[in-house]
């Protein structure tokens, strides 16, 4: 055989075990590898006691990820103060029963959660290569889930507030906080129109020391309202932080939505008009069943600790 034609084959051959060694690792190793993210922010006033922030979101639970089920139940030992859950929790019709072993240690603690669109509908199969195509598309044909039941748990059970197109306020750790949400920007279920109103009602007079807007997915419109309407922290998910990453890079290569990509993950601040809030993307504890895979960016909750400016 020419030397040429050896090289070529020896190439193919590292191309061919490096592709199958990355889909080993994404597959069966990282996506099981969780991780909290810790950061700290200095927007209370002086005086205030720290307030412990759980941000959870897209979990995209199925009954049988009993280790997700675990980890996410162990999150409790992190003490949080308020739980904010940026929505997609389920990922199959008996999502619901996961969910219950995986939330149930956070019973009582104060919290709030908006919906993605897989707590409407079950997720499809699709071409993964299709998101490099822009964000997906609703599938007609998706098999409703009993989102009533799962709002009843979260809200009557856990005692969360519903932020879906609403607004609320809460006290956690001695610190009261006025918060907003929409309903999944990505299915265009938001209504940013209902919000100015109510919130503009909601803090006047108020006392809360800080104003929360929490949103499924990150589009800038959505963004820019909430930085507007005065959010000091939003909270969003659905990114999944590209789900697939090359390692070591600050930026995503997908979004499945038109944040810029360097803010897909992770903690940032976004402006608008001359006003900044800052900005939690977390990148999500879960995947699509039809989509079982991780590389570059671990599943992961966030650990926000709130100290006084």
């Amino acid at each position: 055989m020419p030397s040429a034609a050896r090289a070529a084959l020896t190439v193919l051959g590292t191309v061919g075990a490096v592709g199958a060694g990355a889909a080993i690792w994404g597959v069966g190793i990282e996506r099981y590898l969780f991780t909290v993210r810790h950061h700290a922010l200095r927007m209370l006033p002086p005086g205030s006691q720290p307030v412990r922030v759980l941000h959870v979101s897209d979990a995209h639970m199925a009954p049988w990820q009993h280790r997700k089920q675990r980890w996410i139940a162990g999150l409790a030992a992190l003490r949080p103060d308020l739980v904010i859950n940026t929505g997609d929790n389920l990922g199959h019709e008996r999502g619901l029963e996961g969910l219950r072993e995986a939330f149930a240690p956070l019973r009582g603690i104060p919290g709030a959660f908006v919906h993605g669109s897989n707590d409407h509908a079950s997720p499809s199969p699709r071409n993964p290569l299709m998101y490099f195509s822009g964000p997906s598309k609703q599938v007609s044909s998706a098999e409703p889930l009993d989102t009533g039941a799962l709002d009843a748990y979260l809200g009557d059970e856990l005692g969360w507030l519903s932020l879906n197109n609403a607004v609320g306020s809460l006290e956690a750790a001695g610190v009261r906080f006025d918060l907003f949400g929409i309903s999944d920007a990505h299915r265009g279920w938001d209504r940013l129109d209902l919000l100015p109103d109510p919130v503009a009602a909601m803090r006047s007079g108020s006392t809360a020391a800080l104003t929360l807007g929490v949103t499924h997915a990150p589009y800038r419109r959505v963004l820019d309202e909430f930085t507007d309407l005065g959010a000091d922290v939003i909270f969003a998910g659905h990114t999944h932080g590209g789900q697939v990453r090359i390692p070591g890079s600050r930026s995503a290569l997908v979004a499945n939505c038109d944040i810029p990509l360097d803010q897909a993950r992770g903690l940032s601040a976004w402006t608008h008009d001359g006003r900044t809030a800052a900005l939690n993307v977390s990148a999500g504890l879960g995947h699509s069943i039809y989509a079982p895979v991780r590389f570059g960016c671990r599943p992961e909750a966030s650990l926000i600790t709130l100290l006084p400016a």
